[in-house]
């Protein structure tokens, strides 16, 4: 082969790849509005960059439920999206004198989510009129679309979590929110 035309090759080639991933990338384009951003299933940083003192809540709270050695869930916002998703989040709080450590039970018991580190993988919705049980959405993987990662929390801090689940009927306009370990509340849906 003639050097020649093997430089004009790689020179082709070269210009070829630049191009390609500049359109991969897709610096330009805009997120699409209908779908769940892919940030909702990563997984979390440690607890320790994450905790906040539990003084910095300015937010509503919808509901508080009470889990085990001082743990408690406040419920800030529950989000019906045109996606067909509703979106819980709140705020997951140490209100004891001491570390507490997330109970693995959260996670719920599928092999799959369990697999992903400790989460709320196992709360639901509880739709009493429809009689339907609707779980935390999971991705291609098995991840559960909630908060994961989560470990303990240090004595007054809190850390910031949501959960996904599918939407049920608009029909419906309350529900039961059930997560492992915890006391259930009645949550109103818009």
């Amino acid at each position: 082969m003639n050097v020649r035309y093997a430089r004009r090759g790689l020179a082709s080639l070269a210009v070829a790849s630049v191009a390609l991933l500049a359109v991969g990338c897709g610096a330009g384009d805009k997120p699409n509005e209908n779908k769940p951003t892919a940030t909702t299933a990563s997984p979390q940083k440690s607890q320790g960059d994450q905790e906040q003192p539990a003084a910095e809540e300015p937010t509503e709270e919808l509901a508080v439920v009470k889990g085990q050695k001082g743990i408690e869930l406040a419920v800030n916002s529950v989000e019906r999206d045109a996606g067909g998703f509703i979106t819980v989040k709140g705020r997951l709080r140490n209100t004891a004198e001491t570390v507490s450590a997330i109970p693995p039970q959260t996670s719920g018991d599928e092999t799959e989510v369990v697999k992903h580190g400790t989460s709320l993988g196992g709360a639901a919705l509880v739709d009493s009129v429809g009689k339907k049980r609707y779980y935390v959405l999971r991705d291609t993987d098995g991840r559960p679309l909630t908060t994961i990662g989560l470990s303990s929390l240090g004595p007054g801090k809190s850390t910031a979590v949501f959960m996904q689940f599918p939407a049920p009927p608009t029909s419906t306009t309350e529900v039961s929110f059930q997560l492992p370990t915890f006391e259930p509340a009645t949550l109103k849906l818009s």
